[in-house]
């Protein structure tokens, strides 16, 4: 019984909110009211990005109470959180893992890779970066970045 007082005494603890992200809104994403739901591609990464990814949607930092929801399938997102360097035999399945999103929707470049090749700049199974195959309208840089800034920049997308 001792236990039953205790929580009730203590009532709900839980983290404080991040801070507002700065930096503007996507005009697309103002589509989205607030909510959206999220497809990670990895087009060829370490998997460095992927465990931040994982980090972010974990019950510490908890990226749904900002609106954002991991989803299996392409066809269900709203976003495209892709990390690494485009290798040659992911770019036309990216290309079509974006086509198949319905719109609006917003490809996100997760990590140093994502963004410029990082690491595998100039590598022979490289076709490029994320912007060399698919338009991106956000970016994350880091190697890799913190689960933070990756809630951050879906913050900047649901508006919350």
């Amino acid at each position: 019984m001792g236990l039953l007082r205790k929580i009730r005494a203590t009532g709900k603890v839980a983290e404080p909110a991040l801070p507002r992200p700065q930096g503007d809104v996507p005009e697309k994403a103002r589509e989205l009211g607030g909510s959206v739901q999220v497809r990670c591609v990895d087009a060829g990464s370490c998997n460095g990005c992927e465990i931040e990814i994982a980090a972010a949607f974990n019950p510490v930092y908890d990226a749904e109470r900002y609106g954002a929801r991991l989803v299996a399938s392409p066809r269900h997102a709203d976003v495209a959180l892709v990390t690494g360097p485009v290798t040659r035999n992911m770019a036309e399945p990216l290309r079509r893992t974006v086509a198949a999103m319905g719109e609006p929707r917003l490809v996100v470049a997760v990590g140093d890779c994502a963004i410029n090749c990082g690491e595998f700049a100039g590598g022979h199974g490289v076709e490029g970066a994320v912007s060399d195959v698919v338009p991106v309208d956000l970016q994350v840089p880091g190697c890799p970045p913190e689960p933070a800034e990756i809630i951050a920049a879906l913050r900047r997308v649901t508006g919350r």
